[in-house]
């Protein structure tokens, strides 16, 4: 990755290039990034995504800052998944901002980048107040001798996919939605922290997920699928190995207890061991039910058991569509 692209020593012969925000990486940004792959593959040159941290609006207008589908780390992951060979991640700040459209294809672009064919979504916008589009880019690419590729919007059924979509329907709670938009399900990442233990009690142990970062549906029991990295000492080296399971969570308060923070909680089916201060990923595939004030304890522990056999039920249907099988 690069986040110094005027002093970085690399010269690039001839990439195919890219840019944008990408949160969530949805299937709309997959579809250009995939075209810059493949295009870069034809050409036998570097493909090449250049995105942004913060997000733009969280430095000009922070008052109207979204909640990002997928925080930094992993949003860089999933694009660095469709192959792309190198990742440059500008740091946006309002100088930056203040650049003309002009002068950020002319600086960046030619002189840096030496860009050869630049592919773009329809609605890209860059540069001092936006001003930077696709009619602009072709005018600009035939000064500045490169081609530029404008990739048409994605539709899923009557949907076109936007972060801007996605984020209402996570909002809304209609994961089965967000997971056809995204390619994959939603997600919140965090370390497991120590919690109050209250699940071991009842027969559920849970990883209480400390979320730093994400947009959170509503609160409710959610069907799970929880990636889990693998420990690292500080010398780097593996102490235990990553692994997936599938589970149950709980968003919420957890108003039979009278409480107030919100928290994630997940029960991960047919496992017993120690997690604590590891870094997992929590995929939301369904949304079960709402959050319940329960009269009691017992009448918790039967629903507890229903929303765990819910998920399972959930779970080995989204396994069999995954697989291709009906």
């Amino acid at each position: 990755m690069i986040r110094h692209i005027e002093s970085h020593p690399r010269r690039f012969v001839a990439p195919v290039v890219t840019l944008g925000n990408f949160d969530g990486v949805h299937r709309g940004h997959q579809a250009i990034l995939h075209r810059v792959v493949a295009e870069a593959r034809a050409r036998h040159s570097d493909a090449v995504a250049i995105t942004f941290h913060p997000h733009p609006v969280a430095v000009l207008r922070p008052e109207r800052a979204p909640s990002l589908l997928t925080p930094l780390r992993e949003k860089l992951r999933w694009v660095a998944a469709t192959g792309v060979d190198v990742l440059v991640l500008r740091h946006f700040t309002r100088a930056f901002a203040a650049l003309t459209p002009e002068a950020f294809v002319e600086h960046f672009l030619v002189e840096h980048l030496r860009v050869a064919r630049l592919i773009v979504g329809h609605s890209v916008s860059f540069g001092h107040e936006r001003r930077g589009n696709a009619a602009l880019l072709a005018t600009l690419g035939a000064r500045f001798g490169f081609a530029v590729e404008v990739v048409g919007p994605v539709r899923v059924d009557t949907h076109l996919v936007s972060s801007s979509l996605v984020r209402r329907v996570v909002e809304a709670g209609d994961l089965r939605l967000a997971t056809l938009l995204l390619g994959r399900p939603h997600a919140l990442v965090g370390r497991v922290v120590v919690g109050k233990r209250r699940g071991a009690a009842l027969g559920f142990p849970t990883a209480n997920v400390h979320v730093r970062a994400g947009l959170h549906p509503p609160d409710g029991v959610y069907a799970v699928r929880v990636e889990i990295d693998a420990r690292r000492r500080r010398d780097g080296s593996s102490d235990g190995a990553a692994l997936t399971r599938d589970g149950v969570a709980n968003i919420g308060r957890n108003p039979t207890f009278g409480e107030n923070a919100r928290t994630l909680e997940a029960h991960l089916f047919d496992f017993a061991g120690d997690l604590y201060g590891r870094r997992c990923r929590v995929a939301l595939v369904e949304r079960l039910r709402g959050e319940i004030a329960f009269a009691n304890v017992d009448a918790l522990v039967a629903q507890i058991r229903c929303d765990a056999e819910a998920a399972r039920t959930v779970l080995a249907r989204a396994a069999r569509v995954d697989a291709g099988v009906s």
